[in-house]
């Protein structure tokens, strides 16, 4: 199974919305450079730092449409607050399996369920609406650059 990155968000905050990026530096370990995770400064950033599944969240596109039309509001890659927004991949199925972005290699840690945080900072419902369909928390295991338009598959 072979995806594409459709879109790719960098939040220097917990609050202000994230930017729509071209590319973005990917560091092992760490997160998209410029990102509130990569930073240390991210909302769950453990005492100790990054912990696993922090570096990089990613969420499909069709869940975010799927979202929308429930709601009936378009649903952005920046109202879900994820790093990479996928097209044609299910990122359910990468929960415990290596895979690559481009030229970077990830593992999937874990699901990434909505809190209500990301309802307090969009719309009434999205919670409810991205249940069971947040996306993919992963670790980085190598560097490089992730670009809009990258396939997504094995590694």
């Amino acid at each position: 199974m072979e995806g594409r990155v459709e879109a790719i968000y960098i939040g220097s905050t917990a609050t202000e919305e994230p930017l729509s990026v071209a590319a973005a530096a990917a560091v092992a370990g760490r997160g998209l450079a410029g990102d509130r995770y990569h930073d240390g400064v991210g909302t769950w950033t453990g005492w100790r730092g990054i912990t696993a599944g922090q570096a990089l969240t990613l969420v499909e596109a069709e869940a975010l449409e799927a979202a929308g039309e429930e709601l009936g509001l378009e649903v952005t890659g920046a109202m879900a607050r994820r790093n990479v927004v996928t097209r044609g991949i299910s990122l359910e199925a990468l929960v415990g399996h290596r895979f690559r972005i481009g030229e970077v290699e990830c593992a999937g840690d874990r699901p990434c369920d909505p809190c209500r945080h990301l309802e307090q900072l969009t719309a009434p419902g999205l919670l409810r609406a991205l249940t069971g369909r947040g996306g993919l928390r992963a670790d980085l295991l190598g560097s490089g650059t992730v670009h809009v338009g990258d396939a997504i598959g094995p590694a």
